[in-house]
């Protein structure tokens, strides 16, 4: 697979290791699907980015599958059609990772690069893993606004710029100034579950953006 990398020498190695359970069904993926990715997922999008999306995980059937963050299940539609509709993408997504989509102003990072069993990484894992979403952000030196999908990519964020949880808490649009001046914004996860439920619609989730965009022009 031809997989765009803007941050290739902070990534992870294609064979961590270091977490045993994610390697393990890593591995098991491998035999089961071969022609997969099936490997930490790289950070994708624009490098002069100034809104930074930091997602849970790849998806099996998706980021997993295709190599690209939120490429080829749900959470990738709407967030991909979501950035279509905020001007912040160009080309049609097409749920593969050369279907020649760009992304202008954005950039997209997972918490934890490898799939987890059931999309739920242990504590340990996320704290594994942070030092590649910490490389990654302080490479991106025009970073103005984070969205944090889901609390988990919320709480590895705070610990990520040593902040206490208490003083930052995880909330569907609210807005937390950092220290040097920088934005998070939180938003539910855009999974199937929380559309599928109603406790994100797709009104709610553009919301979001218009907020991140409002901010940077504020």
């Amino acid at each position: 697979m031809n997989i765009e990398m803007p941050l290739a020498h902070s990534e992870p190695p294609k064979d961590c290791k270091k977490c045993p359970r994610l390697f393990a069904l890593r591995e098991k993926c491998q035999v089961d699907y071969s022609d997969w990715y099936n490997a930490p997922v790289p950070a994708w999008g624009d490098k002069d980015a100034w809104l930074a999306i930091i997602g849970l995980a790849p998806g099996k059937q998706g980021a997993n599958r295709t190599g690209r963050p939120f490429t080829g299940d749900y959470a990738g539609d709407l967030l991909f059609s979501t950035l279509s509709k905020s001007g912040l993408s160009t080309g049609c997504y097409d749920r593969h990772a050369n279907d020649g989509l760009v992304l202008n102003g954005a950039i997209i990072l997972n918490c934890v690069k490898c799939l987890p069993p059931e999309n739920k990484p242990t504590l340990e894992e996320t704290i594994n893993c942070r030092e590649y979403l910490t490389l990654q952000l302080e490479e991106l030196h025009n970073l103005q606004i984070f969205i944090a999908l889901g609390k988990i990519a919320h709480d590895s964020f705070i610990r990520h710029i040593g902040g206490t949880l208490s003083h930052y808490k995880f909330a569907h649009m609210a807005i937390h100034r950092l220290p040097d001046s920088k934005i998070l914004i939180d938003s539910y996860h855009c999974s199937r579950y929380n559309t599928q439920t109603g406790r994100l619609t797709e009104t709610m989730f553009k919301d979001v953006f218009d907020k991140a965009l409002q901010l940077r022009s504020a």
